[in-house]
C-alpha cells in the first residue's frame, strides 16, 4: 500500500481506477501542459522557414511532434525506462543506484549532471506553465499584468507546501481528467476543417521538414518542448506504479495528439492572424465564450503541474542525500503522509529562482528559449545509465547498440537544437544546473577527501579503558545513556575522533554507550534496526537500516530502540539516581555530534583545497546535524575534534633554547 498527496491508498502492484486517476493528477502535469506553448513556439520558428508551403511546414512539425512523443516518451520512458525501477522507485538517481555496482567511478558524474539539470528544469517548468496560462487573459485585456499575477500564483504554490496539499491533492486527478478531455475536445473541433492533417502520422513529412527547412534546428528546439515532461514521468514512478502510468499514458497521448492536430488544422487558415497579433493558438482554437473558463482551467492545470514538479524535486534531493550527493536537510511530512515530503530550504530556494526567472524573461515566449536545454542533458545522461542497466539485464549487445545509437542520435540532435538558445536565455538554466552540479560534486568528493583523513581504530583496544572509566567515580557522570553517530563501515571499528571525545576532550563517564550507525539500503522503504552488544551492559552498536525514502529521524527511532531494550530488560527503564528512580523517572539521554575536524592544508592538493572550500559552503546550505538527523536540540552537544593521524610533511620546528626556572 502507498499513500499519496491526496490521501489515497492503493496497491501499486495492481492496476486500479484510483491508481490511473491519481497518475493523471501527479505524473502527467508537466507533459500535459505542453500544448500551452509548443505550437506557439513552432509558429515563432517559421519566420526562417517562410519559403516552405504552409501545409508542408505544419504537417511536418506535427509529424515531428507525434513521432517525438512516440519514440522519446512512449518507447524510451513508458516502455523501457519504467522497467528500470529501484524497488518501485524511478528517476535518474534511482537508476544510478541500480548501475553503480559496475564500479565505473565516472558514472557518479553522469548521475550528478542529470540530477542537477533536472533541478534546473524544475525551476523553469512552473514559471513557464503558469505564465503561459495567465497570458490567455491578454485576449480579453492586452494590458493584463501577467508578470505580477504569475509571481502571485507561484508565491501561493510554494507557500502552501509547508502546510501540505492533502486537501487540494484530492482534486488533482479529476481536474486533470477534465483538462485532458478539454484538450481532445477543443482539438477535435477543428480537425474536420482539414482532414488531410492526419497525413502528419506519416514520418516522411517529419523527414521532409528536417531535411528541407533552412531553420530545421530551430524547429527541432520548438518540437522538443512536447516531450520535456518525460523525465518527470519516470521520476514519479514511485508515486503511482508502472501499470497505472502506462494505462493512463494511452489516454493522455491520444488527447495531446488530438489537440496538436486541431491547433495545426486551425493554423492552416489563420497563420497570418496569429503572427500579426501574437496570439497563442492554444487559446485561439477555443470558442470565444469559453476562453475565460479555458484560462481558468489552464491555470489550474499549470498549478497542478508545478505542484508535481516541486514534489519531484523534493524526492530527487532526498535520494541525493541518501547517496551522499547532497547534505542532509530537515524533511517534514506536513500532511502526515509518507509520500508527501517538504524540504523547507529547497522549497524557498526554488521559489526564489522561479521569481527571478519570471522577472528576467517577462514573457513566456522568451522563456521558451531557456526551456529544454537542461532537460536534453538530463535525457542524455539517462540514456547512458540505461545502457548500463540493459547490460546488467544481459540484453543482447546488438539491441543495446540499437538503443544507444538511436537515442544518442535523437537526443544529441535535440541538444544541438536547444544549445543555440544559450545566449537567448538558455544560459540561465545552465548556470543554475551548473551551480547545483558543482555543489553535488564538491559534497560527494569533499566527503571522500575527509574520509581519507579520518582515522578508524579498533574498538576492542579501548574497551578496557572505557570499562574502567565507567567504574571511576572520581570522574563526574556525564550521562546515563550516551549516544554517538558513527559512519564506520566495519563492525569492529570506530572513528578515532569518537574515542578522542570520550577519553581525552572531556572524559565522559556513562552507564551505557551507544554507537549509532545508518546503513543506507537500496530498497527505498527499508525500515529496520539491529543491536550488537559489544560489552555486556555497557557498549552497544545500533545499526539503522534505512531506505532512501525513509526520513532520518534518528531521535524518534532511537527512542523506540531504547524502549525495546528496556522492555527486554537489557537496560534499566528508570534513572540510575536513587532519588529519581524512586519516582520512576526514565534515565537521561545525551547525544554527542562531532561536527568539524581540522585538516592540515599541506596535505592537500590544489584541487582538494578547492573542493573542500566548496564543500564547506555547501554545508551551510544543509541543516545542522541535529536538525538533519531529527535529534532534539535540548540534549545535543556539538563538538569539534582534530584528525589524529595527519603526518605533517614540513620540517619539525627546531628548539633553540629552554630556560628552566631557578626557583
Amino acid at each position: 500500500m502507498n499513500s499519496l498527496a491526496g490521501g489515497h491508498q492503493f496497491d501499486l502492484k495492481k492496476l486500479s481506477f484510483m491508481g490511473v486517476l491519481v497518475s493523471l493528477g501527479i505524473v502527467f502535469g508537466d507533459i500535459g501542459t505542453s500544448p500551452l506553448y509548443v505550437m506557439k513556439a513552432i509558429v515563432g520558428a517559421r519566420e526562417d522557414s517562410a519559403s516552405l508551403p504552409l501545409d508542408e511546414y505544419i504537417e511536418g512539425a506535427l509529424s515531428c511532434i507525434i513521432w517525438t512523443l512516440t519514440l522519446q516518451t512512449t518507447l524510451k520512458y513508458v516502455i523501457i525506462a519504467l522497467r528500470a525501477d529501484n524497488k518501485g522507485e524511478g528517476g535518474i538517481l534511482a537508476l544510478y543506484s541500480l548501475v553503480k555496482k559496475f564500479r565505473k567511478r565516472w558514472l557518479y558524474l553522469i548521475a550528478i549532471i542529470g540530477g542537477a539539470t533536472l533541478v534546473a528544469d524544475s525551476v523553469i517548468t512552473p514559471s513557464l506553465t503558469v505564465m503561459s496560462a495567465i497570458e490567455g487573459l491578454k485576449i480579453y485585456n492586452p494590458e493584463t499584468p501577467v508578470v505580477l499575477i504569475t509571481c502571485g500564483i507561484l508565491l501561493v504554490i510554494f507557500v502552501v507546501q509547508q502546510f501540505g496539499t492533502s486537501f487540494i491533492g484530492k482534486f488533482f486527478g479529476p481536474v486533470m481528467v477534465i483538462w485532458f478531455l478539454a484538450l481532445g475536445i477543443f482539438g477535435s473541433m477543428h480537425i474536420s476543417d482539414h482532414i488531410e492533417i492526419f497525413k502528419s502520422f506519416n514520418p516522411y513529412y517529419a523527414y521532409q521538414l528536417i531535411t528541407h527547412s533552412p531553420s530545421a534546428i530551430v524547429i527541432l528546439g520548438a518540437v522538443f518542448l512536447c516531450t520535456t515532461g518525460a523525465e518527470a514521468l519516470y521520476s514519479d514512478l514511485g508515486h503511482c506504479g508502472i501499470k497505472n502510468i502506462r494505462i493512463s499514458w494511452i489516454f493522455v497521448k491520444v488527447m495531446l495528439i488530438l489537440n496538436y492536430l486541431g491547433q495545426g488544422a486551425w493554423l492552416l487558415d489563420n497563420i497570418d492572424t496569429v503572427q500579426a497579433k501574437g496570439l497563442n493558438p492554444f487559446f485561439a482554437i477555443m470558442p470565444e465564450y469559453l476562453i475565460l473558463p479555458g484560462v481558468v482551467l489552464a491555470s489550474a492545470a499549470a498549478i497542478i503541474a508545478s505542484q508535481a514538479v516541486i514534489t519531484g524535486s523534493f524526492t530527487m534531493f532526498t535520494e541525493a542525500m541518501s547517496i551522499n550527493f547532497w547534505p542532509n536537510q530537515k524533511i517534514d511530512y506536513p500532511s502526515g503522509v509518507k509520500g508527501q515530503m517538504y524540504i523547507p530550504r529547497i522549497n524557498w530556494g526554488l521559489l526564489l529562482m522561479c521569481i527571478i526567472v519570471v522577472l528576467y524573461f517577462q514573457e513566456s515566449g522568451k522563456m521558451e528559449a531557456a526551456y529544454g536545454l537542461t532537460i536534453t542533458i538530463t535525457m542524455l545522461m539517462t540514456t547512458v545509465l540505461l545502457l548500463f542497466w540493459l547490460r546488467r539485464r544481459r540484453v543482447h549487445p546488438l539491441l543495446m547498440l540499437l538503443f544507444g545509437g538511436t537515442y544518442l542520435f535523437i537526443e544529441l540532435g535535440f541538444f544541438s537544437a536547444n544549445v543555440i538558445k544559450f545566449f537567448d536565455g538558455g544560459w540561465l538554466t545552465i548556470v543554475l544546473g551548473g551551480f547545483i552540479g558543482v555543489c553535488m560534486y564538491a559534497w560527494y568528493n569533499g566527503r571522500r577527501i575527509k574520509n581519507n583523513f579520518i582515522k578508524f581504530v579498533s574498538f576492542d583496544k579501548y574497551v578496557p579503558i572505557i570499562k574502567e572509566m565507567k567504574l571511576d567515580e572520581t570522574i563526574p557522570k556525564y550521562a546515563t545513556n550516551l549516544a554517538y553517530l558513527s559512519r564506520a563501515k566495519r563492525e569492529n571499528e570506530i572513528e578515532a575522533k569518537i574515542i578522542y571525545s570520550i577519553l581525552r576532550r572531556q572524559p565522559k563517564r556513562a552507564d551505557h554507550y551507544f554507537i549509532l550507525n545508518i546503513v543506507n539500503q537500496e530498497d527505498p522503504f527499508t525500515f529496520k534496526y539491529s543491536v550488537e552488544e559489544i560489552v555486556a551492559g555497557t557498549i552497544y552498536r545500533v545499526n539503522f537500516m534505512l531506505g532512501f525514502k525513509v526520513d532520518r529521524r534518528i531521535n524518534d527511532y532511537f527512542d523506540d530502540v531504547l524502549k525495546d531494550l528496556m522492555a527486554e530488560g537489557v537496560i534499566p527503564s528508570r534513572s540510575s539516581y536513587p532519588s529519581l528512580r524512586a519516582h520512576n523517572i526514565p534515565p537521561d539521554l545525551k547525544y554527542v555530534i562531532i561536527d568539524n575536524t581540522y585538516i592540515n592544508d599541506t596535505l592537500l592538493t590544489i584541487k582538494e583545497k578547492i573542493t573542500l572550500n566548496i564543500y564547506n559552503f555547501v554545508k551551510y546550505i544543509g541543516s545542522d546535524d541535529f536538525k538533519a538527523w531529527g535529534v532534539s536540540r535540548h540534549n545535543v552537544v556539538v563538538e569539534s575534534a582534530p584528525l589524529l593521524d595527519q603526518h605533517i610533511i614540513v620540517k619539525k620546528i627546531q628548539q633553540v633554547d629552554f630556560k628552566r626556572s631557578e626557583g
